[in-house]
């Protein structure tokens, strides 16, 4: 009677060089390609169709090892599976319980790789670093995405609920926002936990109940001269951004991310692309004598494209223009355009409208927005000036104004 199985022998699958299949029984084959590479692969049909499983090439499968691998593919056409389609979702589900292993801190790393492209310069990105990193990672960052559910995110936000509600909303919002993502590649299922409307909002009191509207401390605008005055002495490049801004009536982050190319000398203006504007709309500002004078002395001192150089040739630090206001009291750089929208309030006759596109801020009203087609520049122009004059002058004791002199060029 014809040996039906294990018609091969371990010499022969070392010999065998012609290429085709070779038949060891039961549906196993040794396959020899014309290059001379050999794999076992185990062949059956389906429905009159006949399908080749690859169990392995002949350097890593051996023979006995092959035969296992045809033996179990066999026991399961008995059970009329397909041994192709088990082995894929046997795979597949390898592969999800690897993905059901990806802690969140691997998630928020990707959700902020696949974002920051969007996000206004690289402030945005280390907001959400230094946040995920301060509040977050040191409760739930290791953990496996799958497993964060709404008691962990309640154990991370509710205790800044109360003392810190307006960093507890911004670190809700950034877990809601990595476990989606997470959802979306298939890390977890089922609902965001961190959602509030319907969800977290009943296991917290609401924001605006417990929240204290705190307002950007700001410097009364009879005192902005003599602050100016002060800070003329000091020839640091923060000192120099500070001047900037409270010249310009600009934001933190638009002057100390403030580039040469954005700067046109011969027009006088500063044009701040929508990128990195709050309200994603370009902004031209005109440039007083005053703050051409700071850009050319930044100018004479180039360090790099950032018009107020740090270190590394990295923007000057945010929080080092922010500790030079505090020299002179509990102000913010913020308040600094309070200062000047009072003044312009108070002091000039300027319209309401030309104030507000200096400090670019949105128009409220879409029918406003609709006729108010032009940015004012020309006005806006004569206002800066005048705020620049204002900024340069000091009452004296006597009642006496005087003009500041003009800024050194540091050295």
């Amino acid at each position: 009677m014809p040996r039906m199985l294990n018609r091969l022998t371990a010499m022969k699958v070392v010999k065998a060089k012609r290429p085709g299949l070779l038949a060891d029984g039961g549906g196993l084959y040794l396959r020899i390609a014309p290059g001379g590479s050999k794999q076992f692969i185990f062949r059956y049909a389906v429905n009159g169709r006949l399908r080749d499983m690859g169990i392995g090439p002949t350097h890593t499968v051996d023979l006995a090892m092959a035969r296992e691998k045809a033996l179990e593919a066999r026991r399961l056409r008995l059970e009329g599976i397909d041994p192709i389609a088990h082995k894929h979702a046997r795979v597949a589900a390898l592969q999800a319980a690897d993905a059901k292993a990806m802690t969140f801190r691997q998630c928020a790393e990707g959700f902020i790789r696949d974002n920051e492209m969007e996000w206004k310069g690289g402030r945005h990105r280390q907001q959400w670093t230094t946040t995920l990193a301060k509040y977050v990672y040191p409760e739930i960052g290791e953990l496996p995405v799958a497993a964060i559910n709404t008691p962990l995110v309640l154990k991370v936000v509710k205790p800044l609920w109360g003392d810190k509600t307006v960093t507890a909303a911004r670190v809700r919002g950034r877990i809601e926002a990595v476990l989606g993502w997470a959802t979306v590649h298939h890390y977890r299922s089922g609902d965001n936990p961190a959602r509030s409307q319907g969800l977290l909002e009943h296991a917290l009191p609401a924001q605006a109940k417990i929240a204290k509207t705190e307002h950007h401390a700001a410097l009364p605008y009879t005192e902005v001269a003599p602050f100016m005055a002060k800070l003329q002495q000091d020839t640091s490049a923060a000192a120099k951004c500070l001047q900037f801004i409270a010249l310009t009536a600009a934001r933190l982050v638009e002057a100390t991310w403030a580039t040469w190319d954005e700067v046109d000398f011969g027009a006088r203006t500063w044009t701040v692309s929508a990128a990195r504007m709050k309200a994603g709309k370009e902004h031209r500002v005109p440039l007083s004598d005053a703050a051409m004078a700071i850009l050319e002395a930044m100018r004479a001192i180039r360090m790099s494209n950032f018009v107020f150089p740090g270190r590394n040739g990295r923007p000057v630090g945010m929080r080092t223009v922010q500790d030079l206001v505090k020299v002179g009291g509990e102000i913010t750089v913020h308040g600094l355009r309070s200062s000047f929208r009072d003044w312009a309030a108070e002091h000039t006759s300027f319209p309401r409208e030309v104030a507000e596109m200096a400090l670019a801020h949105a128009i409220p009203s879409a029918v406003e927005a609709a006729y108010r087609r032009g940015d004012l520049f020309e006005k806006r122009r004569k206002l800066m000036d005048a705020w620049a004059a204002y900024c340069a002058k000091v009452e004296t004791d006597a009642g006496k104004v005087v003009a500041l002199a003009r800024a050194r060029t540091p050295s």
